[in-house]
């Protein structure tokens, strides 16, 4: 299935709109999904703080007029808006190829309500349906973290950017683990997290509230969590 187009997410990013209520405080996400919701928001003359995930989506939400704040000057952010790279049936996702994870995982926890911005070729049957998993590491600690996710079954390899390691805005590398469908996320997130430099994985497991897809034939369906 082809990636939803720009105008696509531009309609999405305008849809989520209606979630959102004069004097919130938002968290604001990163990628492609997210940014197209940056860019309504600010379009749409709402009086809104925002928590930003990236030093690229403060930027962008300064660019288009929000009052970017850091997430230490608010008590709880009422909803937080991103996008995701798989969505399972549960609302379980992996995120992380935009290499924001870790922020996106804090923001996300401390949200009252975490809405996810997808286009339909990010819904998948079973996590780990693309055959990749991000994990945020430490520098110093990659040859040990290497060895120790590998013996897990994946193949971790780390992250490259115009020929040197990505760093993210926490000053840490990415190792982009190979794997196959995931049988049970939460076993594995619990055994990433177990090896140490390991800061967080991009498994994101009950923690979205409501998820918006945009549709091939244009329309946004909504999904929820199982009860």
């Amino acid at each position: 299935m082809p990636a939803a187009s720009p105008e696509q997410l531009d309609a999405l990013g305008r849809y989520a709109l209606r979630l959102v209520r004069p004097g919130q405080v938002l968290g604001l996400g990163t990628g492609h999904a997210a940014s197209a919701f940056i860019r309504a928001l600010g379009a749409s003359g709402l009086s809104v703080r925002g928590v930003a995930t990236s030093n690229a989506s403060a930027g962008l939400g300064r660019e288009v007029g929000i009052d970017v704040i850091e997430l230490g000057d608010v008590r709880a952010i009422d909803t937080d808006f991103d996008g995701a790279d798989e969505v399972d049936s549960r609302l379980s996702m992996i995120k992380g190829y935009g290499g924001a994870l870790v922020r996106e995982k804090i923001v996300a926890a401390s949200s009252k309500k975490f809405v996810v911005l997808v286009g339909e070729e990010k819904i998948v049957p079973k996590l780990g349906h693309r055959g990749s998993l991000p994990v945020e590491v430490v520098p110093f600690s990659e040859p040990l973290t290497t060895r120790k996710v590998a013996a897990l079954g994946l193949k971790p390899k780390v992250r490259q950017a115009d020929g040197k390691p990505f760093i993210t805005d926490n000053g840490n590398i990415i190792l982009d683990c190979g794997l196959r469908p995931i049988s049970n996320p939460a076993k594995l997130d619990r055994e990433l997290l177990a090896i140490p430099g390991v800061v967080g994985t991009g498994l994101f497991l009950g923690l979205a509230t409501t998820v918006l897809v945009a549709c091939a034939d244009g329309s946004i369906r909504t999904m929820r969590p199982r009860r």
